[in-house]
């Protein structure tokens, strides 16, 4: 499922080269409006996804009175608002500054962050992540290097159930079971050990390292991962600025060469398998799936309306809704599943993403949205989930096993099964109605 998954990035190779970043970092931010085929675009940043009721109807506003009135959520648990007015930047800005959700306008495209979404709610986690979020954003904000750090660059927040920890984030803060907590660099690699209360400041410290290195080697690199050679001189560099900082750390190998707690390096960090909250009730919230992430005004509304203070934005396209303790969690279920938001843990939705394609972007060869629900139904059979592209770029895709879609130049489709445990099987789709056939002939 999407909303379920497995989404364990896979360990890069050690021969791995840098990335070759010719043209600078155009991610579009609040700031900077990014030009689409349907309008401008702008992504909000939501740190951990975290949203008050009076935050979510600012952006609701925004979408309103700026651009095509929906919001649409993205796989980092971010809003962006599309449709926008070419010039409305200046008042875009000034709408979610009074919000709350600009706190630094020099900080804007890095407060890119994932949380652990039931931390909190449902009584599985480790530790409630809340804090170090909080303490992540104000210290990002108020580091003077951040502002290098490209708009892509990604912290992950896991509260030890493992499911932010699978999504490949840059830095990754994991709570263990005797209180501390474990630092991971990139998709595998060393992890290093640090107090529970040493986690934020610490996670900061590394994106600093990462773009100190960036910086000194000249590799243009946007990711730890696209680092290549210059990745195995990252750890140390992290070690040291920890270490200045007063911060103490220790590689997850030496600790159980000595006999400490804790899990071995690598991909322990990850294990749980990056699986994002079904849809249904759970602990003291609400689970709500958005099929392709896109929010209506009076899907939104209704989220509000039963949130007990604020909601949680996932990196599924998901929405987790706290909720009081004396709600009748049936009755808001029905109430928000009446309005086309998914509350069933068995919808064909969860299994099915998509990009926006057309007429949203010029680069897409499809409307693979509409093609996508007229294959709902075969979708919701298939073994792996699928997600629909308009081009090869294929933004926005999960990594894990799945099966892309994938518009081709002369019309039609390409499908294409991506699995860690065997070699990709293509086939065509001349027809999304034809969808089950093509399954059939390249999954398990």
């Amino acid at each position: 499922m999407l909303a379920a998954m497995s989404t364990a990035a896979s360990r890069p190779s050690p021969q791995a080269t840098a990335a070759s970043r010719v043209r600078g970092d155009a991610c579009p931010g609040t700031l900077r409006l990014h030009s689409a085929d349907d309008g401008a675009l702008a992504r909000v940043r939501v740190p951990g996804g975290v949203v008050t009721v009076r935050q979510a109807e600012a952006l609701a506003d925004a979408a309103r009175r700026l651009g095509d009135g929906d919001l649409h959520l993205t796989s980092r648990g971010n809003v962006q608002l599309r449709g926008l007015r070419q010039t409305c930047d200046a008042e875009l800005a000034g709408l979610l500054d009074a919000a709350g959700l600009l706190p630094s306008h020099a900080h804007e495209r890095v407060r890119n962050v994932v949380a652990s979404p039931l931390s909190g709610l449902d009584g599985r986690g480790l530790r409630d992540v809340r804090p170090w979020l909080t303490d992540l954003d104000a210290a990002l904000c108020a580091s003077g290097t951040a502002p290098e750090l490209s708009g892509r660059f990604l912290f992950a927040l896991d509260d030890g159930r493992g499911d932010v920890a699978g999504l490949g984030a840059d830095v990754t803060v994991r709570a263990t079971a005797d209180g501390a907590a474990l630092l991971g660099l990139g998709s595998g690699g060393e992890v290093l050990r640090v107090s529970a209360g040493d986690a934020a400041r610490a996670a900061v410290l590394a994106a600093e390292a990462f773009a100190a290195l960036v910086r000194d080697s000249g590799t243009r690199a946007w990711r730890v991962d696209e680092l290549g050679a210059a990745r195995d001189e990252l750890p140390g560099a992290v070690r040291r600025r920890l270490d200045s900082a007063g911060v103490g750390c220790a590689s997850t190998a030496a600790v159980a060469a000595g006999g400490g707690a804790g899990p071995l390096p690598g991909a322990a960090l990850a294990a749980g398998g990056g699986a994002g909250p079904l849809p249904g009730a759970v602990g003291s919230a609400l689970s709500v799936h958005v099929p392709l992430g896109r929010l209506t005004p009076p899907q939104w509304r209704e989220l509000t309306r039963a949130a007990a203070g604020e909601l949680r934005l996932t990196p599924w396209r998901g929405v987790v809704v706290p909720v009081s303790p004396d709600d009748d969690t049936a009755r808001l279920l029905a109430r928000i599943a009446a309005t086309g938001l998914v509350t069933d843990p068995a919808s064909p939705w969860l299994r099915v993403g998509a990009c926006i394609g057309r007429p949203g972007c010029a680069k897409s060869r499809a409307d693979v949205r509409a093609d996508a629900k007229r294959a709902l139904a075969a979708a919701g059979r298939s073994p792996l989930p699928l997600y629909w592209s308009g081009c090869e770029r294929r933004c926005g895709h999960p990594p894990g096993d799945r099966v892309d879609v994938v518009a081709a130049p002369g019309g039609g489709y390409e499908l294409s099964a991506v699995t860690a445990r065997r070699q990709p099987r293509t086939a065509p789709l001349d027809d999304p109605s034809h969808l089950a056939t093509a399954l059939a002939a390249i999954t398990p």
